[in-house]
């Protein structure tokens, strides 16, 4: 290697300097006739570095994507068996989770689990067990969607209206579908029977005990039942109760009230509740089987009872037919007498105003 000293004085500094770019000339030259050493010197350190940085980019991006596709499942895993695990310690069997899994997946996905504890706590707290909660479920499987914040006011609405321990439970596993209607609708219900049909405390909470039912029906169809038992047949609100007469459809009610009152064993009784022969009771009207009714209380056969039962079936097809079209008829004419209203109004106004007109004159 060659040293250049370097003098401070003014001639010697200039051939010093000099001589160093020479110097420094000849190695460049020397470096680009040997590209071996400038590869060695400076592109393989580069190189190296390069291939490290990208060999540990792309080694940390796969080992991400292992880790997000290992993850995945693995979160869903532990959830659903976190679930599966508390369905067993409220005491079902492995089989009835798994089975209240599927269902709830099937009706609303994964969010049905975010309140399905609470309600079946809910459902343990009044009084029953795992396997009538399960048999309720799948009875009514709209109870999965029901949040505990919704079923304890519920509950305790059923307590407040009479129906205590053993009752309620009896009701609730005959009709859960009496948890799915809020309070209000109840109520509704309830004040009906008492105002209109002037029903007791006690006699409104027996019909919700027997007929609980009575909470999903149609209001008008349900005052039309109470009204033609009570002024078509005479029958007061005890014998109503006993044969738990909101159990039965409408329909019934009135073709075997028609077959006994055309066969002459049925009759209205008048303003003073009397009759000229003995009407049978409802409740062996009703509370009975159709071959029992036909052949004791109607004493006819089963052939003649059917044929009743189409023309009766068409009678009443003819009167809502008439219904409807005396509806609309009427609603035409209100709509005719509303027009001749405004055209009248109108008139007074004009003559009102030409009035005032004429007195400022």
């Amino acid at each position: 290697m060659t040293v250049v000293y370097v003098r401070r004085t003014g001639m010697g500094t200039q051939v010093a300097a000099r001589q160093v770019l020479q110097l420094a000339v000849r190695n460049v030259t020397s470096s680009v006739y040997s590209p071996l050493q400038f590869g060695r010197c400076h592109l393989q350190p580069l190189c190296t570095g390069c291939r490290l940085f990208c060999s540990s980019s792309s080694q940390s991006t796969l080992q991400s994507t292992q880790q997000s596709h290992e993850l995945r499942p693995l979160s869903r895993k532990p959830a659903t068996e976190l679930y599966l695990r508390s369905l067993v310690d409220m005491g079902f069997t492995d089989s009835q989770a798994e089975h209240i899994n599927d269902a709830m997946s099937k009706l609303r996905g994964g969010s049905a689990t975010k309140h399905a504890l609470s309600t079946l706590t809910a459902l343990f707290v009044l009084g029953l067990n795992p396997s009538s909660v399960l048999k309720l479920l799948e009875k009514c499987p709209e109870l999965y969607t029901v949040k505990e914040s919704q079923l304890q006011p519920r509950i305790g609405n059923l307590r407040k209206l009479g129906l205590v321990e053993g009752s309620l439970q009896r009701v609730v596993s005959h009709y859960p579908q009496i948890l799915t209607v809020s309070v209000k609708a109840i109520k509704h219900v309830v004040v009906f029977l008492r105002e209109k049909c002037l029903f007791t405390i006690q006699q409104v909470t027996d019909i919700l005990r027997d007929s609980p039912a009575i909470v999903m029906e149609n209001m008008g169809q349900l005052e039309y039942k109470f009204q033609y038992v009570y002024f078509r047949m005479g029958v007061k609100q005890q014998d109503m109760v006993k044969c738990r007469l909101f159990r039965f459809p409408l329909d019934e009610v009135r073709c075997r009230h028609c077959f006994l009152e055309r066969r002459g064993l049925y009759q209205t009784p008048d303003k003073k509740g009397q009759t000229l022969i003995l009407n049978p009771k409802l409740d062996s009207i009703l509370g009975v089987d159709q071959d029992t009714f036909v052949t004791h209380v109607a004493n006819a056969s089963t052939e003649e009872y059917d044929v009743f039962k189409r023309l009766m079936a068409r009678e009443w097809q003819e009167e809502e037919q008439w219904q409807g079209s005396i509806e609309v008829d009427s609603s035409i004419d209100d709509d005719d007498d509303d027009d001749d209203d405004e055209d009248k109004e109108e008139e007074e106004t004009r003559g009102k105003s030409g009035y005032r007109k004429w007195r400022k004159k």
